[in-house]
């Protein structure tokens, strides 16, 4: 049996993509919220609060936490397009877990959140010269990122995390 941490495995950066690789990846994000709306299709609420692997999060809880991992992509990569080499702020994605809105909104708030929030970025990727995937932000943990590297973890992480629900729901059978 796979890692449940990692369904999909881990992801495998490729340091200069192409164009045609590229417009995959793009592809991939523009994917991702409706992959996540058929993902937890029909859960009952009990489903929804049920961890999707031992000391993991619930499925609600990943839920919510995507719209809120991808508003920060987002705006990590406005940075990087309008100045130079920005160093941008990381985030607990462990504690905003916690928090009461992501232990307990309505799924439904997140997923509006995700397909408005993609629709906005898969636009503006969309519109990048093969020049800008090459720009650059400094993680304050991880060092200098390209686009293409954030443009990358973010068609895994999409996959990656619809991945936990799904294979949570074969496991159970649901």
């Amino acid at each position: 049996m796979p890692d449940p941490r990692y369904p999909i495995g881990k992801l495998q950066a490729i340091e200069h993509p192409d164009d045609s690789m590229r417009k995959e990846f793009i592809q991939r994000i523009a994917d991702t919220p409706a992959a996540l709306a058929a993902a937890v299709k029909g859960l009952s609420e009990q489903q929804l609060d049920t961890p999707y692997r031992d000391g993991g999060w619930t499925v609600r809880q990943v839920v919510h936490h995507m719209p809120d991992s991808h508003m920060n992509s987002y705006i990590r990569l406005r940075l990087a397009l309008t100045e130079n080499e920005p160093t941008i702020k990381p985030y607990e994605e462990d504690l905003w877990a916690e928090l009461v809105d992501a232990r307990t909104a309505p799924i439904t708030v997140s997923l509006t959140m995700l397909e408005a929030l993609h629709q906005r970025w898969v636009m503006l990727l969309r519109s990048l010269k093969p020049a800008d995937f090459s720009r650059t932000f400094r993680h304050p943990e991880n060092g200098v990122r390209t686009i293409d590297w954030l443009l990358q973890l973010y068609a895994w992480h999409g996959r990656h995390h619809v991945a936990h629900i799904t294979s949570l729901r074969e496991r159970m059978k649901w």
